[in-house]
């Protein structure tokens, strides 16, 4: 017996079309081993191997995993770069021995062994050669996999004119970007950020009267060191500030993927402390700037194991990454969602600072966030819990149309929606009594049952597309009629 959806205040239609996890996409990944002295053993190890085993050895590697990976070999090599200050100084290895070293500080990481869920939906960059009616759109999702470390990988598919979803499949490969050591920091930005982190004072002054407008990272860190040497009798306090201000820094950078690599192949990974457990539910946005121009953003939770940050990546083209810390007495817990465009004047975003309601906050400035206003609140029993949004604002002629989560008995997730004023987003205009999806009978089993929950959705022509995680473990979709969805909300 086919089971039943629960019933929806309005028609909904499931796509029946299901993204399940693949064991099989790997990421090569940098083995950390467990210090300096054991890579420096493991190092001597294989250096004492006669040839004709290092030669065998790096032919079982290239069996092995060479058509796992593209360019393996190059990867190899530069992850040998990374070891070789561990080697006695000139000490001449073959290209064999160095890619044999470069292999036993590597690994293999299934980055959807556990899940492939949280999605949110853009539309492509490249509208070219599509069929009337049609658009091609980026799905971005949440992959989890060994040691719940969570990453953000994507896929490309299109919609044609009746809103029939096409996701194309993806390749085996996945690469991780080149990080771009040239990218330059803003003088002002920054010190703004220090400031704003309570790092102001003699050694951040020294420190920012060593470099330019604009710097590099290397340039700050050898201004870094010069301002330490200066500070020396306060060497304890000085030596913690630089760290902190080395880590800003460090969790603002940019990355990209080399132009021929396909977007399916493209992850992007944890690299920084304040990720190192996770980049998790990223709400890409595309943000229509004031000059015509547009920006795709996307905001997202950064986890170091402890703490979660809010964050934001920007990019015109998911070639080129930008990661950007948020700062402010407002940037606050999880489920960040960038507003498509300027509201009179200054971005806006909503939030949920308190872990139960949902705010509304406005800026002039994409990277700090100071004042929330209250929103919304649970109203129904099946969003007692907490509420929460689940993806960016969709403009529509009727206003800002918002879909949102709601927590209810047995933490079961259930997605509703509700309507904001189009000029004044501070004023709730409608409301979904009702759950618009709950967890079908086949949809509840998963790593956290009993959830459906979505990172962002699209309007194309009448119908809202809504990719959405199933039990935090695969994604689907489903589709309603926007003028329906409307049509049932009610006065708060």
């Amino acid at each position: 017996m086919t089971p039943h959806p629960p019933l929806s205040p309005v028609a909904i239609r499931r796509s029946g079309l299901v993204l399940h996890p693949d064991r099989a996409r790997v990421l090569a990944r940098p083995l950390h081993l467990v210090n300096r002295q054991h890579t420096a053993k493991i190092c001597a190890q294989v250096l004492a191997l006669p040839p004709s085993e290092v030669k065998a050895l790096l032919q079982q590697v290239e069996a092995e995993f060479g058509e796992r990976h593209v360019q393996i070999l190059e990867f190899l090599r530069r992850r040998f770069d990374q070891v070789r200050p561990w080697l006695r100084p000139g000490r001449t290895l073959s290209d064999e021995q160095q890619l044999l070293l470069g292999a036993y500080v590597t690994h293999e990481y299934s980055l959807e062994a556990a899940a492939l869920f949280n999605p949110s939906i853009v539309p492509h960059p490249d509208q070219s050669d599509l069929p009337p009616g049609s658009l091609r759109f980026i799905l971005s999702l949440r992959a989890t996999g060994e040691g719940h470390i969570s990453s953000i990988t994507f896929r490309t598919g299109y919609l044609d004119r009746e809103g029939t979803i096409t996701v194309n499949a993806p390749t085996r490969y996945c690469l991780e970007p080149a990080q771009i050591p040239s990218a330059l920091f803003e003088k002002t930005l920054f010190a703004r950020k220090l400031q704003e982190l309570g790092l102001t004072g003699d050694f951040t002054r020294h420190v920012l009267d060593g470099v330019g407008d604009a710097f590099t990272l290397d340039e700050l860190r050898a201004s870094v060191r010069v301002a330490a040497a200066r500070m020396e009798a306060r060497d304890q306090e000085s030596a913690a500030v630089a760290r902190k201000t080395l880590a800003l820094a460090q969790s603002n950078y940019e990355v990209q993927f080399a132009p021929e690599s396909r977007l399916s192949e493209r992850v992007l990974f944890p690299v920084t402390p304040s990720q190192r457990n996770g980049i998790e539910d990223a709400r890409f946005v595309r943000f229509q700037n004031e000059d015509g121009t547009r920006t795709y953003y996307a905001t997202y939770t950064a986890y170091d194991g402890k703490l979660i940050l809010p964050q934001f990546i920007e990019t015109p083209d998911f070639r080129h990454f930008k990661f950007i810390t948020l700062n402010g007495p407002a940037v606050r817990n999880k489920g960040m969602a960038l507003f498509p465009r300027k509201i009179g004047g200054r971005y806006a975003m909503l939030g949920r600072q308190d872990s139960e309601n949902i705010y509304v906050m406005f800026s002039e400035h994409l990277h700090f966030w100071h004042t929330a206003e209250l929103l919304l609140r649970p109203a129904f029993p099946w969003e007692f819990i907490q509420i929460g949004n689940c993806g960016s604002p969709i403009e529509t002629e009727a206003g800002w149309l918002v879909l949102s989560h709601g927590v209810g008995p047995m933490r079961k997730y259930c997605i509703g929606a509700f309507l904001l004023d189009r000029n004044d987003p501070t004023r709730v205009i409608g409301r979904l009594r009702e759950p618009l999806i709950q967890p079908s009978e086949n949809e509840r089993e998963g790593y956290v049952p009993n959830v459906v929950y979505s990172c962002g959705s699209l309007l194309h022509g009448r119908q809202v597309v809504i990719p959405y995680a199933m039990s935090d473990y695969a994604t689907t979709f489903a589709t309603v009629v926007v003028d329906d969805l409307l049509a049932a909300m009610v006065a708060p």
